[in-house]
């Protein structure tokens, strides 16, 4: 939740089940009240942001997690696609994948990525990774929308 106390919309993508599950369990551990919106590829998360099909009633999210290795798109070409539309390109997108090679990290900021965070093995540190990337984006940085 954001200092004013308004919930935020957090758009999820990743293909890892048990990525997805400690992402989850980092939310609810840190007893975060935001709502979190899970899609598993790169075709799925552009669906939901450009609200088509299954995803026509989708929220408009106020931060993206995007993992980079993805089935059908992959984080890069979804990262570019973002932030290469002048009405996602606002959107803060975190990129948290697995991925340390410099290259990955050289690209996606390239991309304008907002952030790289590479995802911590241990569960204790990856709930500590998420527990900051919430502190950090919701509880100092002003997004855009917000008040």
């Amino acid at each position: 939740m954001t200092h004013s106390g308004k919930a935020i919309d957090v758009l999820l993508v990743e293909d890892d089940p048990g990525d997805e599950l400690m992402t989850r369990e980092a939310f609810e551990f840190n007893k975060v009240g935001n709502n979190l919106h899970v899609v598993r590829d790169g075709e799925q998360a552009l669906e939901f942001l450009y609200r088509r099909g299954e995803y026509a009633d989708a929220v408009r999210p106020d931060l993206i997690l995007l993992d980079l290795n993805l089935p059908k798109y992959d984080g890069r070409q979804v990262l570019e696609k973002i932030k290469s539309d002048p009405d996602l390109a606002d959107i803060p997108v975190v990129i948290l994948t697995t991925s340390g090679a410099e290259e990955d990290i050289l690209r996606s900021y390239r991309l304008h990525a907002n952030a790289y965070v590479t995802k911590p093995v241990d569960l204790d540190q990856f709930i500590a990774a998420v527990r900051q990337i919430d502190d950090f984006w919701v509880q100092v940085v002003r997004l855009p929308g917000r008040h």
